[in-house]
């Protein structure tokens, strides 16, 4: 352990390489109609530019967990660092639309080596109030990444270049690598597990395969051949997968959990509120710069009320939240997301400015700051204490298959709503009409997911915490209060986190 303010060294290279990897998330929203420009791309695209990274980072996360336990955490961060500075160099490069697109798939890739590592890694340098600390300012940076995103974006975008989006990773991941080599120690998990590729293998390609089916669906009909054919691949991934799991003698997803009402719902609460609050910004991005002629950094600005509103009530809400029942804050919140785009379906219309957007953001900024912390706690909470780790993994990727699958239907939404406001509708309107319905998928599915998660989740299934990581990660006991009530305490919002994936404790990403 280092002592004075060299100890603090770790918990710069870790939230350095956490922070990259989730502002990439949200970085090209302001770029993309430049991006559009600069390299001919249709909007299908542009959708894949912005899905394929969250959809690598999803099917990758929890294989990455237990490819760290086996081969070392700080090898894989190393790895992954230097991955997603490769592949941004290629984004940086990117000649046409298809090689951005694969550099974009190879980033996530490196992103989910990174996400993996960070939690485990920050586990094993600290101990005791430095880890409370470690983990609150690693939480506060997560959170600020999505506020950061599209302004930095907009920024880069208007005073450089599209490119420089991209090429603004190469010098921060080279400070990242320098200083884990230098400060950052190599802990493992459980080496005799194994990477479980099979089942890494059918989730990959159903995720994959239903991403591509709904972008294709919504562009060339739902009877067309490659439409069908790729639904039904996912289909048969999904049933694989399934087989595969229930056979698996260290499964990375016990289905078993599944069973446990108020998990099943969690999971789903997580996949639908990362869905419902953050792709729908896309398209609110290309009206305020499209139709509206706002410039990339207004652009970034305008969709700013969101994140400042989250992290507000992060900042200073955290703990009251965490008093209460987990149903409560993460039900409440999903039906504050909800309704600001609801709101945005009743304020729109052709002669509407960018601020007509700022109610709507501001209700829904609230809203994700109140769900998102307390929901790893909650779905932790709700697992047996040994599957704390695989709850954790569970979770987050949920949220960024949410991401991706929410990027292609409201693509697919926005695309109807073009058609349906008719060929000699002007641009305005045909956006205005596209980003109401947009607004109105969204909005019902927050309010959904928002009902389901208070008639469902009456209080955890499991009666104690998840187990808490003494030197390594996943081993230990937590506070049987802590998880139950969703609360903030360091080592209880952390525990089990590096059995397969890294959590997110509180104030960490929106993206």
């Amino acid at each position: 352990m280092h002592n004075g303010r060299s100890r603090w060294w770790p918990l710069v290279a870790i939230t350095l390489g956490n922070f990259m990897l989730l502002v990439d998330v949200t970085i090209v929203n302001t770029a993309l109609p430049r991006i559009a420009d600069g390299l001919d791309a249709s909007f299908t695209s542009l959708q894949w530019v912005m899905d394929i990274y969250a959809l690598a980072l999803a099917a990758l996360l929890m294989v990455a967990g237990s490819a760290a336990d086996l081969l070392g955490r700080r090898k894989l961060y190393l790895a992954g660092l230097g991955l997603f500075a490769l592949a941004s160099l290629a984004c940086g490069l990117a000649p046409d639309e298809g090689v951005l697109i694969a550099a974009r798939a190879v980033q996530g890739v490196g992103a989910a080596a990174m996400f993996a590592t960070n939690t485990p890694l920050l586990m094993a340098a600290y101990q005791g109030r430095d880890r409370g600390v470690a983990f609150g300012i690693w939480g506060g940076t997560s959170g600020a990444a999505a506020a950061v995103g599209p302004v930095l974006g907009g920024v880069l975008t208007q005073y450089v270049d599209w490119r420089a989006i991209f090429l603004v990773n190469l010098p921060l991941t080279a400070v990242a690598v320098w200083i884990t080599l230098r400060s950052v120690q190599e802990s493992h998990g459980d080496r005799t597990a194994r990477i479980d590729w099979p089942d890494a293998g059918a989730f990959t390609l159903c995720a994959g395969a239903l991403t591509y089916g709904l972008m294709r669906g919504g562009e060339e009909g739902w009877t067309e051949s490659g439409t069908l054919l790729a639904l039904a691949v996912a289909l048969l991934s999904l049933v694989a997968f399934v087989a595969v799991e229930r056979r698996a003698r260290q499964p990375l997803l016990d289905l078993k959990l599944l069973r446990r009402p108020a998990f099943a719902v969690l999971m789903a609460a997580a996949l639908l509120l990362q869905a419902a609050a953050f792709p729908y910004l896309t398209y609110v991005g290309l009206w305020v710069q499209n139709i509206l002629g706002l410039s990339p950094v207004m652009g970034g600005v305008a969709v700013l009320p969101m994140a400042v509103a989250s992290m507000a009530v992060g900042m200073f809400g955290g703990r009251f939240l965490h008093r209460l029942a987990p149903r409560l804050p993460i039900g409440i919140g999903l039906l504050l997301i909800g309704a600001g785009p609801l709101l945005h379906v009743l304020l729109l219309n052709d002669d509407s400015g960018w601020a007509v957007l700022v109610p709507g953001l501001l209700i829904s900024g609230l809203g994700i700051g109140m769900a998102m912390p307390v929901l790893v706690s909650a779905a932790l909470g709700a697992a047996p204490p040994q599957r704390a780790g695989m709850a954790s993994g569970a979770v987050n990727t949920f949220r960024q298959l949410g991401y991706a699958l929410g990027i292609a239907i409201l693509g697919m939404v926005f695309t109807q709503g073009l058609r349906a406001a008719g060929a000699h509708a002007a641009p305005g309107t045909a956006y205005v009409h596209g980003l109401t319905r947009v607004s109105l998928v969204a909005g019902v599915v927050a309010v959904i997911a928002g009902l389901l998660v208070l008639a469902v989740v009456r209080r955890p299934e499991a009666e104690q915490a998840a187990p808490v990581a003494g030197g390594t990660a996943g081993r230990g006991t937590a506070k049987p209060d802590a998880v139950t009530s969703g609360a903030a305490e360091p080592d209880a919002v952390t525990s089990g986190a590096a059995e397969r994936a890294g959590d997110v404790p509180v104030g960490a990403d929106q993206g």
